[in-house]
């Protein structure tokens, strides 16, 4: 890894970030070993119609159904592959969903996620939060310079902040949002951190360019002054999801709680969303009880061609950097090049690489002791179940 800090744990597990040095990392991972099944989990489901530009997400291979695929996923997280569910997987380009993952590792850890829902156009048929009139549907594709009202994002982080500021245990934070790096890309961007090349996607080969045109496209239309309040940045180009995360992490912070935000690039948007509002001398300390959970398929990626470097630390990095703090980064070490299944080792080309929390979850269980070989035998297994279910609903039907 080309020019960039990384220390490999005895785990298997990979840690990274500047600052790796002064980090005490052995001591951090260990107080997660402990406090693994008294922590709280969430979900946010959110919807944004820039999932619904042509070529941008491969989390769904058609725009219709990239608007069901956070329900989908949740449901396959919630009840695995065997139980009936109301909505199905939605067909992917390759591989198969992260939520697969995500169900094997919360299983072998025993914690259940409390999902929340913004901006969905299904009514999810599970328990679940939802912080707004579900009449709001999606935030409008981030090109228009015109997302989300402010009132809404408001209404949204306030919320978040409430749960946040109330919680006794450890905070975990996933995501399912198709489309969620495009807007990740435009609040960085909004930010002015330097992120050209660096965002990754569910695409083996992400529609950089597309991203890049949208982003500019949006962000002229918003005619934002300089240095926005994150507020107006999400409101002109964001998502649901952001500002629920952002008032999550900001109550955790009064809470004083240990946080992992599961994810790659959007949670690293909603980390720096955070930071933008809060003082200068209080950040170091904050971004001291904060670790960025992912998968090694997303730490492995390099999207220049040109250059060989990591991507999602490099982004990581100029995320830190532009806020002079350590952003500590792990990464699991869980592989599937020894999978039976195509569609896990899938993974191994560069397809899906993250989400529904698969990285930070797999992180978790392997930490607690789920060894590579139970890991590949479990998984294969649930995708074993998964194609015999889907096959039993496809005879049902004929």
């Amino acid at each position: 890894m080309t020019g960039d800090s990384y220390v490999l744990l005895p785990s298997g597990v990979l840690a990274f970030g500047e600052g790796l040095q002064e980090q005490n990392v052995d001591g951090r991972v260990q107080r997660w070993q402990e406090n693994i099944t008294n922590t709280a989990f969430f979900l946010i489901l959110a919807g944004s119609q820039t999932a619904e530009i042509e070529g941008i997400s491969a989390a769904g291979s058609s725009a219709v159904s990239r608007r069901y695929t956070a329900v989908a996923d949740a449901e396959l997280l919630l009840k695995g592959p065997n139980l009936p569910k109301r909505w199905p997987l939605p067909p992917l380009p390759a591989g198969v969903s992260p939520a697969l993952i995500s169900y094997v590792a919360s299983r072998f850890l025993k914690i259940k996620p409390i999902i929340i829902s913004a901006g969905l156009l299904q009514t999810p048929p599970f328990p679940h939060i939802s912080l707004e009139s579900p009449k709001l549907g999606p935030a409008r594709c981030l090109s228009s310079g015109n997302a989300m009202e402010r009132t809404r994002v408001n209404l949204l982080l306030e919320a978040g902040f409430k749960i946040g500021k109330n919680l006794k245990t450890s905070l975990l934070i996933t995501e399912c949002v198709p489309g969620g790096t495009s807007t990740a890309f435009a609040v960085l961007s909004g930010l002015g951190i330097s992120v050209d090349g660096l965002i990754s996607g569910s695409h083996r080969n992400p529609p950089s360019e597309l991203k890049t045109k949208l982003v500019k496209q949006g962000l002229k239309a918003a005619k934002l002054k300089k240095n926005p309040s994150s507020v107006d940045l999400m409101s002109a180009v964001g998502d649901p999801f952001q500002p629920i995360a952002v008032g999550l992490l900001m109550g955790a912070k009064e809470s004083r709680q240990e946080i992992l935000l599961g994810g790659g690039c959007q949670m690293l948007a909603v980390l720096a969303l955070a930071l933008n509002e809060i003082e200068l001398e209080s950040r170091s300390e904050f971004v001291g009880k904060i670790l960025i959970g992912t998968t090694s398929w997303l730490v492995d990626e390099s999207l220049s061609s040109g250059e060989n470097r990591n991507s999602f630390i490099h982004l990581m990095n100029h995320v830190a950097n532009h806020f002079k703090v350590n952003v500590l980064g792990l990464a699991s070490g869980y592989r599937f090049k020894e999978s039976n299944q195509k569609v896990l080792r899938d993974y191994e080309i560069g397809y899906v690489k993250e989400g529904v929390g698969a990285g930070a979850l797999s992180l978790l269980a392997q930490i607690k002791g789920l060894t590579q070989k139970e890991m590949i035998e479990r998984c294969d297994m649930e995708v074993g179940n998964l194609f015999r279910s889907n096959n039993e609903k496809t005879c049902e039907g004929i």
